[in-house]
């Protein structure tokens, strides 16, 4: 019979509360130092680190021979890394595949996957060596460059950080998801990186706006399209924040009797060829893809996708452009560049301060290197001073060693020698006794002590040591540069398309409709434009929010909470039966964010755009049209601060009133035009924020609704104008109790 025994009471209380959050923190930190962030000085995680250095201690040298990646992966996890030998094989063969990592670290031998997906073969099949960027990372470790730590188990030791000779972090990039935070950096061109680092070498301040002259944006190893603007890549760089959109790049191979198709030579990074395959199939089968006929998989070491139109009148940019909508034939890779900072801090970089964290660290390898070397230095003059005083009293140096018990103390005490000196003299070789040897010595002494003079000048001068690192990425640049295969840029850059357009609005036919939008969201759209008083159903406790008059050749704009804008097709809209479907379900709208404006978009327009604090700018139409369901971000809001406020701009002033219902009005040339910001502030408030903005015509007078629809003209507003950013003050007799301007969007 099993004794059922009774746990011990604990000696004092534990609070449980505080006990879990210890061990979440310990847990969360463990993560984010030890798995998930890269240093930011050689660009590696911990598990990338430890293989490398352990293929380096078998001494798997580039041009040397092969070993298995079992030997591998079982060095490892027995000395460095107590986790699955499967999680460090995966890691060994994505630093080996060039189609994931720009510069291979790894030379693979056997099957190590391919673009399609599929996976490497089993770590007793494949063979593995480092590659010449590994041993750049990797160089001068011996030499005191860096600092080591214990092993887990405390019986070996491991380097905390490579020398990384090599930009690794920016060349190879880095993805990874911590606890709370995440990181995303995409690769890069490494001349470009050595040639932005040279400037920034010679200019510290450098702007971002500079450095993007050399770092025109990422440089994925399948090539690929970016078609960012350069604005877009700045910001981005600026913040260490951001998005690239990278599509496939095609050709057009023209057939016999007129005949055409398009033929892919380039998907974008990480896509799997085989899924976008399928993927398009699948469309192909649903009819979704009304311009396309057939897709075909004809790649063999060269990607090679065909595809054929449904005719051949169809415009080859058009087919294109619906595929690039529906399909990962354009991707978008998003930037995060949260790394570790020293090692110790997790924080977003910019581009300038990622690369400078890279040059410092170069600078310290140098320093310590040097040092190391002077200590060598110091140590063999010791030694060859001591070998030139044998030389000098070589007979009776001959005379103590045969006669004299103890020779070393007398060699000490007679020639004043230390006790390496001694040591050495009597360990010399009788051949280094020749008369030419002691000559070989004075031309080594005469070397190591012009050497030494020069170490010591260099360590002592910031402008020699940045020099020295200057020579050393001027050698990373030649090795990798653009005439080489592996450096010469493989991602192209082209103009950002025009969003506007709608590849299958010919597959539609144009009728009017009516759009009712309810206040919880819920959108549908009913043939014919209705009139304002139809009895509209809606489901208990909700209500119209907005009714628009538009056609199923349409785009729809959205303006959220969140600063962003969201593009709906009209003809795509639930139809009138029921109460639609949630707004929600049709883009990535936050549930915490809400619409703030539902409206018909129309090219060539300009919008003006605010936040509850007061801040805004004009954006034009044109640029706020989104391709993906995650919308696009116009208007920055941060913390408690949400967007509020969209209108059109058809005038000379600018309207805004707050919810302290105080009226301001000023010029619109006071305001920027911007794609994406923070703005300038509208209205100063001293609590509160802002209730409406509107643009009109002064001398034409400015118009305003109540909440039964009907308007009222005020023209003697010339008390209300003064500049931006003021309080305002409170608006004239007759106007609006409301703090809206009111009225349909874009009502004079």
């Amino acid at each position: 019979m099993t004794k059922i025994v009774t746990p011990p009471e604990p000696e004092h209380e534990i609070n449980l509360r505080e006990a879990l959050e210890e061990r979440y923190l310990a847990y969360a930190l463990s993560t984010i130092m030890h798995r998930a962030l890269p240093d930011v000085r050689d660009g590696l995680k911990p598990v990338h680190r430890r293989v490398l250095y352990a293929m380096r201690q078998l001494k798997l040298e580039p041009g040397q021979g092969f070993k298995k990646s079992a030997r591998v992966v079982g060095d490892v996890i027995g000395r460095y890394h107590p986790h699955g030998d499967q999680s460090v094989y995966d890691a060994l063969v994505r630093l080996a595949q060039s189609f994931s990592v720009r510069y291979p670290l790894v030379d693979g031998q056997g099957n190590f996957g391919n673009v399609d997906g599929d996976n490497a073969a089993a770590m007793r099949y494949t063979e593995a060596r480092l590659t010449e960027v590994s041993a750049r990372l990797l160089d001068g470790i011996d030499e005191d460059t860096v600092d080591f730590r214990e092993t887990y188990d405390g019986e070996d030791s491991e380097p905390v950080v490579l020398p990384g000779a090599f930009p690794q972090l920016l060349a190879n990039g880095a993805a990874g998801i911590a606890v709370g935070m995440a990181t995303s950096i995409p690769p890069h061109n490494a001349a470009e990186l050595c040639e932005a680092a040279l400037h920034l070498i010679k200019h510290p301040n450098a702007r971002t706006e500079k450095l993007v002259d050399f770092v025109k944006g990422p440089d994925f190893p399948t090539g690929g399209t970016i078609v960012e603007t350069r604005e877009a890549i700045i910001e981005a760089y600026e913040t260490g924040r951001g998005g690239f959109r990278v599509r496939a790049t095609w050709e057009q191979e023209d057939l016999p009797r007129g005949l055409w198709q398009i033929v892919v030579t380039e998907i974008p990074y990480q896509v799997q060829k085989s899924k976008l395959v399928e993927k398009i199939a699948e469309l192909l089968q649903a009819r979704k893809l009304p311009l396309l006929e057939d897709v075909r998989d004809e790649s063999a070491e060269e990607i090679r996708l065909v595809l054929v139109p449904r005719a051949k009148t169809v415009d080859p940019a058009h087919l294109m452009e619906s595929l690039y909508r529906a399909t990962e034939l354009e991707n978008r890779i998003s930037l995060n560049m949260n790394v570790l900072s020293a090692g110790q801090v997790p924080r977003v970089m910019s581009l300038r301060e990622a690369l400078r964290a890279w040059l410092e660290h170069r600078k310290e390898v140098l320093v310590r290197r040097s040092n190391f070397r002077l200590d060598k230095i110091e140590k063999r003059l010791e030694v060859l001073e001591g070998y030139l005083k044998a030389y000098l009293n070589l007979d009776e140096v001959i005379r103590i060693i045969r006669e004299e018990d103890e020779p070393k103390a007398s060699l000490i005490k007679r020639f004043k020698l230390t006790d390496n000196q001694a040591e050495a003299i009597l360990n010399m070789r009788l051949r280094s006794l020749r008369k030419l040897e002691e000559m070989e010595i004075k031309g080594e002494h005469k070397k190591l002590t012009d050497e030494q003079k020069a170490l010591r000048t260099l360590v002592k001068s910031d402008d020699k040591l940045w020099a020295r690192v200057s020579d050393e990425i001027k050698n990373v640049k030649a090795s990798f540069g653009p005439k080489t295969e592996l450096g010469k840029r493989r991602t192209i850059f082209a103009d950002a398309p025009k969003v506007d357009f709608v590849p299958v609005d010919a597959m539609i036919e144009r009728e009017p409709i009516t759009v009712v939008c309810s206040k919880k969201g819920w959108i549908r759209s009913m043939k014919g434009h209705l009139s304002g008083d139809t009895d509209f159903k809606f489901k208990e406790g909700d209500g119209s929010r907005f009714m628009l008059h538009a056609e199923t050749t349409d785009k729809l704009l959205l303006f959220a909470t969140d600063g962003r804008f969201y593009t709906l097709d009209a003809a795509r809209l639930p139809g009138g039966r029921g109460n639609g479907e949630p707004v929600r379900l049709m883009i990535d709208l936050d549930e915490s964010h809400d619409v703030v404006e539902l409206f018909v978009h129309r090219s060539g327009r300009k919008l003006i755009v605010a936040s509850h604090e007061g801040n805004g700018f004009i954006v034009p139409e044109d640029e706020v049209v989104a391709m993906r369901r995650a919308g696009k971000q116009v208007l920055n809001v941060t913390g408690t601060d949400e967007a509020v406020a969209c209108a059109t701009v058809q005038g000379t002033h600018v309207a805004v009133i707050g919810e302290n219902r105080k009226l301001l009005i000023f010029s619109v040339k006071e305001l920027n035009e911007m794609t994406r910001g923070k703005g300038v502030r509208l209205q100063r408030y001293a609590e509160k924020g802002l209730g409406d903005v509107k643009t009109f015509t002064l001398k034409e007078g400015l118009t305003v609704y109540d909440k039964g629809g009907r308007a009222r003209t005020h023209t003697d507003l010339k008390d209300w104008v003064g500049a931006r950013a003021q309080a305002g003050r409170l608006p004239p007799k007759g106007f609006t109790s409301e703090r809206k301007f009111g009225g349909p969007f874009g009502a004079a």
